[in-house]
């Protein structure tokens, strides 16, 4: 398996990651929105011997504490073919290491603790953020010292806003 960043030439793979993962393409668009829109940290896909997966994370405000540079992760997918397989968890990983190396201090994702706990992401961190998403599958991650200073009110990507 190859996990690359995403390029304007993988669209027609991401969207079809999607649909199949999902049965809609408003995480396609959520994708699309981000990256018009200039919020879109960083974007990758998995290829084994066909499009297998896809993840995004975008820009994070933190207006109580502006120093934590923080981001989203949201939306992952994996093709149905290509889930239970370690696709998922391989990305969240190579991206979390390369949000690291780029000096981000945290990761807010709303999902699965079951799924998400494995990669150190807890709902306490969180419960120091409020989001539009506050609840018990709102979690965060530090990555660094910095990141477990966050709390306060936080501003998403628009595009988050103008899901239907």
């Amino acid at each position: 398996m190859v996990i690359r960043v995403e390029e304007a030439a993988d669209w027609p793979a991401v969207n079809a990651i999607y649909e199949a993962a999902f049965g809609q393409l408003i995480e396609a668009d959520l994708v699309r929105h981000m990256h018009h829109d200039g919020d879109l940290i960083l974007s990758l896909t998995a290829y084994a011997d066909k499009p297998a997966g896809h993840i995004a994370f975008s820009h994070l405000a933190l207006h109580e504490t502006p120093s934590v540079k923080g981001s989203v992760l949201a939306p992952l997918a994996v093709a149905p073919e290509f889930q239970k397989q370690g696709v998922g968890s391989t990305l969240v990983r190579q991206g979390l290491e390369r949000l690291t190396a780029d000096g981000y201090d945290l990761v807010v994702v709303l999902g699965d603790p079951n799924y998400y706990g494995r990669f150190g992401f807890t709902p306490q961190l969180a419960r120091s953020l409020k989001t539009p998403y506050d609840g018990p599958y709102l979690q965060a991650l530090a990555l660094s010292e910095k990141g477990k200073e966050a709390h306060g009110p936080v501003s998403y990507a628009r595009a988050f806003a103008e899901l239907k």
